[in-house]
């Protein structure tokens, strides 16, 4: 009877909480830390200030400015759809297109570059950790550098800009996607893997069925991003709607500039609502 009042007693005694950064640091050592952080913050900003230079504007700054929301409010409908050329849905339909076959193309490289970084895919963490490694190097080149390598291989157009696209999201897609397999649920592995099956069946019953949604979740909105890439894209000659709006932009046709904009904007954001929509009935 003792033993279990102790012990019941000890249970029932109340545990002691977690101290705080406030408790554990003095007030006086706490506030110079603040200080610090602040300081370094300010000078980082004014180092960051100092270095862009700034010689004013230009005479005619205001009257550009002028033409430009001009334009901008008083769009060039008639470049909609014109029958016998390019317009605004030929440009926005290479556009979609291109971000489409960019997006489709980086899916299907970076799922076993995904398998390969997972560091639960791996008996060796040399493997993974180089898989991880070359996912690093593919992220640091920007999709416009990619673009204007591609353009000079194969020629300006929209292939350069799938390819362009698809190659720089490899690096993204692949360390979401690593991400996501390795924080499957363990559970399912070890009773597949106790009832004997191989690693095929143990990818295909046990990793697969819990990945897909994370995947297809992370595909869409990298669907998003390369739509907004694509546009930037055409400035440079890799096909879609930048293209003419380059083109407007340099002979300052303000009203095809407006049009453009306008349509760039509409489309962007039903892709968004729509694959927002698709993203909350996957996750």
């Amino acid at each position: 009877m003792t033993t279990n009042s102790n012990s019941t007693n000890k249970s029932n005694r109340a545990v002691p909480a977690a101290k705080s950064w406030d408790t554990l640091v003095p007030k006086p050592r706490r506030n110079r830390y603040r200080w610090l952080i602040l300081v370094a913050l300010i000078a980082v900003y004014a180092w960051t200030l100092a270095g862009i230079p700034f010689n004013g504007f230009k005479e005619t700054a205001a009257q550009i400015t002028k033409a430009i929301i001009s334009g901008i409010f008083s769009p060039d409908w008639d470049y909609v759809y014109l029958p016998d050329g390019e317009d605004l849905l030929r440009g926005l339909l290479d556009t979609l297109a291109i971000s489409i076959g960019g997006t489709f193309l980086s899916t299907l490289i970076c799922i076993p570059f995904a398998f390969w970084s997972a560091t639960n895919m791996s008996r060796s963490g040399a493997v993974s950790g180089s898989g991880k490694l070359l996912l690093s190097v593919i992220r640091t080149f920007p999709e416009i550098v990619m673009a204007i390598l591609f353009i000079k291989a194969v020629g300006p157009g929209s292939f350069a800009g799938v390819l362009a696209l698809g190659l720089h999201s490899v690096g993204m897609l692949g360390k979401l996607f690593a991400d996501e397999i390795e924080n499957i649920d363990r559970g399912p592995l070890e009773a597949l893997t106790a009832a004997g099956a191989n690693r095929l069946q143990l990818l295909w019953f046990a990793v697969i069925p819990q990945v897909l949604p994370g995947f297809l979740s992370y595909t869409l909105y990298r669907f998003e991003i390369n739509v907004r890439s694509a546009t930037i894209l055409g400035v440079i000659g890799a096909g879609g709607i930048g293209t003419p709006l380059i083109f407007a932009l340099s002979t300052r046709n303000w009203d095809r500039v407006g049009i453009i904009l306008l349509g760039i904007i509409v489309m962007i954001t039903a892709i968004d609502a729509i694959s927002g929509l698709i993203r909350k009935r996957l996750v």
